[in-house]
């Protein structure tokens, strides 16, 4: 099966490939403008197809052993390595990432995600059966909670359709995924490549259209019983306000403001390289990405200096080219609001570099044709400024100094996000201190930004609730069922006293 083969239209629903009843849009190339192709997007009755699609294929699915649905996603692992070079092209086509960081993390990542819930798929964990009564057998059972609704972003296209379709489909439940409509392309090839694996249809559905009209339908359809959506905190809570009404459960990856501490004994060559990378990765579209470093003052001057010359020296231009370092943003919309950003902090904080649209690529190339924003390192900005408090989403690193532990950790904590940090020292106790009292998901130390398979990505506060990716992923996607036999045969029970007669 040709994966990039998009047929009639964007939405994928019971197998087949279909047009979308809505209106025509463009899937645009943010490197040059061009068109990568044109969609119909979906209305509700197109939702309603792929949900009344996938609780159709539910009992199927949902009883299907745990090893044949294991089997279903070794075979899907293997589609999606066979197709390693058509997904990173077409991730790079949409998105404007680097080639190197979609062949290298994106598709990658992806094909381990799914090995990964080939074998979770048959650990589906629960207590021991028991007498814990004395009188009874007790026992747990997981049971699938029926038509996922899901709705991925545009930052990691592909990624995101793996962290949303594996563990729901492995844990028996069937899934209705919307991505987003400027990046569907890739979450389309993912459907195909589950009907590719042997997947049944109705299994797996996409519907590519906008938030207002399929998104708000699919999250409060009736026959949708979970919810899980990645995405701003905003319109999170948009998603857990519809969902409420009708008792849906929910499970929301929100929005972020990673801080990176850095202390006075750490490494500094490290850090200022960690920084680098941690803020620009994928144009620093990223909910974990590096975006507010405090460092303990002994050591600031000397790491804004050491990010500054890094950052002169990224590498901006075509993203198709393997040398690139850093390509455009998703958007023109996005480029000008993370630009919005810096140009208001020109009146309270300084622009050490950057914080200008670049014309020219470092191969030469014309870079005026995309939605290039090159890397920006601000500085003298007040806690309490827009700058550090808000979600800018783009290549812009804030670099703010501490002097006490003390300080440093209560700077960390202070905005409403928290999905990730991480702390730079060489001393175990702070290391120790640090991970225990930041108040985040996820808390590296000595590194920032490395994912994998078997751990839990999500976060406190502001920035939602529930796991994606790790067996605790599947707690999401699956009800726990108490079951319980009497194991005495005796007519009358001693507690039926506190309801009628005497002992």
């Amino acid at each position: 099966m040709d994966l990039t083969d998009f047929g009639p239209g964007a939405q994928y629903i019971a197998g087949r490939q279909t047009r979308g009843s809505g209106e025509a849009f463009q899937v645009v190339n943010p490197a040059d403008g061009s068109v990568v192709e044109q969609v119909a997007l979906a209305t509700a009755e197109d939702v309603d197809a792929a949900v009344a699609a996938a609780r159709a294929a539910l009992p199927g699915w949902s009883s299907a052993t745990p090893g044949a649905r294991s089997e279903a996603l070794t075979r899907l692992a293997a589609v999606l390595a066979g197709a390693a070079d058509d997904l990173a092209r077409v991730e790079t086509s949409q998105t404007g990432k680097p080639v190197k960081l979609v062949t290298e993390f994106d598709v990658p990542g992806t094909v381990d995600n799914a090995a990964f819930f080939a074998g979770a798929a048959r650990n589906l964990e629960g207590k021991a059966a028991g007498e814990y009564s004395g009188d009874h057998t007790s026992y747990v059972r997981r049971e699938a909670v029926g038509v996922v609704g899901s709705i991925s972003p545009w930052n990691y296209p592909l990624q995101m359709a793996a962290w949303k379709i594996l563990p729901a489909i492995a844990a028996g439940n069937t899934i209705v995924l919307k991505p987003a409509e400027l990046t569907p392309l890739t979450s389309l090839m993912f459907a195909r490549a589950c009907t590719a694996a042997g997947i049944p249809d109705g299994v797996v559905n996409v519907v590519t259209g906008a938030g207002r009209t399929a998104g708000e339908h699919l999250v409060g359809h009736p026959d949708v019983a979970m919810v899980s959506f990645t995405g701003s905190t905003g319109v999170g809570r948009r998603v857990a306000e519809i969902a409420t009404a009708s008792v849906k459960r929910t499970h929301l990856e929100l929005g972020g403001k990673a801080p990176f501490v850095v202390f006075d004994d750490a490494d500094l060559d490290a850090a200022v390289h960690g920084a680098v990378a941690a803020s620009l990765i994928n144009g620093g579209q990223d909910c974990t990405a590096a975006t507010r470093a405090y460092v303990q003052r002994p050591l600031y001057d000397a790491f804004v200096a050491g990010v500054a010359e890094l950052f002169a020296a990224i590498r901006i231009g075509d993203p198709l080219n393997p040398r690139t370092d850093l390509g455009p943003l998703v958007s023109y919309a996005h480029r000008d609001r993370v630009a919005g950003f810096v140009e208001r902090a020109r009146s309270y904080a300084t622009v050490v570099t950057g914080g200008r649209v670049p014309e020219k690529g470092h191969d030469g190339s014309d870079l005026t044709r995309g939605a290039y924003y090159p890397p920006t390192l601000i500085t003298g900005a007040a806690q309490d400024s827009e700058v550090v408090q808000g979600e800018i989403f783009g290549p812009v690193l804030v670099v703010l100094p501490f002097d006490g532990d003390d300080e440093g950790l209560r700077l960390a904590n202070d905005t409403p996000y928290g999905l990730a940090a991480s702390a730079w020292t060489s001393n175990v106790h702070r290391s120790l201190r640090a991970t225990r009292e930041i108040a985040a998901g996820c808390v590296w130390v000595n590194d920032h930004i490395p994912i994998i398979s078997e751990m839990p990505h999500g976060g406190y506060k502001a920035s939602g609730y529930g796991k994606d990716m790790s067996q605790y992923s599947l707690d999401e996607y699956t009800q726990v069922k108490h079951v319980m036999f009497d194991t005495t045969a005796v007519a009358r029970k001693d507690w039926h006293r506190t309801v009628f007669g005497d002992r």
